[in-house]
């Protein structure tokens, strides 16, 4: 098989496990906060199982990069949906048993298949021709918006499907997340085959494993300025949206919003996040990773004074316009600061700085989510803003500083 055709089969595959990922992902988190609440007899306990999920995934994802260096991209990301699928019976046997703090154990393993679906980010790009690397990551992140989309309009049949099994009706969606990551998991573990690019890259040093890990890889990656600015522009980027995102219901909420009315905003935010990611795709192989990354800042300083600005009102209009281009700034931010990170890493570096780059996007979100509920109880959704500001900034700074270090490379 040529590489162009192996690269293509990859691709496919990919796509393919990212619909089932997105949409395993999307049917719990859809209800997972409501179920929470329940087993845990109070609200506060919703948004915890948010945190659990973002926590098992960054936790999972050096050991994921660790295993694709080792053995392979195929079974890093097919072990990664296949603890997702137990994190999802976990979240089944919890809600038989009533048990909250099983569910927030299961919710932690649920992370694992996030993060499986953001490795397979840099799973697209091994063996893809330099020139076409950024479409061939953006494509299969583009590839998640069916997912995401569909997997919420799953909660009312699989709460009746919840019902005919004897199930708690809340606990019917997880039985769509247990199936659809068990199928993406043999997808990819069946036809998933491991691009000569990379083949190269992960098997010719083996024995780095353990002088190249993770921490290792950062700590060199913290010497090289447009390495460290990829990092900073994926984990800002990520912590901010999923800040500002979390908050923008709860305080549209207070404001009297329908619960129609937000979840039209948060849907048209999840079609920022994806739909245009081919876009700012070709925008990388068109005009190099580093000007995509300076285009996602712009839009999130966009979004971040037009949803400061609106923050009294909360009107419905402008919040959707700002969390669309919340969307789109982390779209560019993800697409162009991976491939700045895939470009600037060496051959041995590379996949353990993925993995540690995912880890820290995935602890920043969860730390970012964490501290915006008692910011927005302090300060509004003003302050929310403000604390997006505060990570945005630090992230330009090192933009200008690997601006004048080195020119791109496409």
């Amino acid at each position: 098989m040529s590489t162009i055709s192996l690269q293509r089969r990859n691709q496919s595959v990919l796509v393919i496990g990212q619909l089932l990922s997105g949409v395993g992902v999307a049917s719990g988190v859809a209800v997972g906060g409501i179920l929470a609440g329940q087993l845990a007899g109070t609200t506060a306990a919703s948004g915890f199982v948010q945190t659990a999920a973002a926590l098992g995934a960054g936790l999972v994802a050096v050991p994921l990069a660790n295993l694709a260096v080792r053995a392979g991209r195929r079974w890093a990301l097919s072990t990664g949906f296949a603890l997702g699928a137990v994190g999802a019976a976990l979240v089944l046997l919890a809600a038989a048993l009533g048990q909250f703090w099983l569910m927030a154990a299961g919710m932690m393993f649920f992370g694992s298949a996030t993060a499986a679906g953001l490795q397979a980010r840099y799973a697209a790009v091994d063996g893809a021709a330099p020139e076409k690397a950024g479409r061939a990551m953006a494509i299969v992140i583009w590839a998640t918006t069916v997912g995401s989309v569909a997997g919420p309009n799953l909660s009312e049949p699989g709460r009746l499907m919840g019902l005919q099994l004897g199930l708690v009706p809340l606990a019917g969606p997880f039985v769509f997340s247990l199936v659809a990551f068990v199928t993406a998991a043999l997808v990819i573990a069946v036809f998933f085959l491991t691009p000569p690019a990379f083949s190269d890259a992960s098997t010719e040093p083996r024995q780095r494993v353990k002088t190249h890990g993770a921490w290792r890889a950062l700590r060199l990656a913290a010497h090289n300025p447009r390495a460290l600015f990829a990092l900073a522009a994926v984990t800002g980027g990520h912590s901010i949206m999923v800040g500002v995102m979390v908050m923008t219901p709860v305080a549209m909420n207070a404001h009297g919003h329908t619960l129609e009315i937000i979840g039209i905003v948060i849907s048209l935010h999840i079609l920022g996040m994806y739909a245009a990611s081919p876009v700012f795709g070709i925008l990388v192989d068109k005009l190099g990773a580093l000007p995509v990354v300076f285009i996602g800042c712009g839009i999130f300083l966009a979004a971040i004074s037009l949803g400061a600005v609106v923050s009294d009102s909360s009107d419905p209009l402008l919040m959707s316009v700002a969390l669309t281009m919340l969307g789109l700034g982390w779209s560019a931010s993800l697409i162009g600061g991976s491939s700045l990170l895939t470009q600037s890493a060496p051959t041995e570096l590379r996949v353990p700085l993925q993995g540690a780059n995912d880890m820290m996007m995935n602890f920043g979100a969860a730390g970012m989510a964490a501290l915006a509920g008692p910011v927005l109880a302090l300060g509004g959704f003003f302050w929310v803003n403000m604390m997006a500001l505060a990570v945005l900034i630090p992230v330009v700074v090192l933009g200008v500083r690997a601006l004048r270090s080195a020119p791109d490379v496409k």
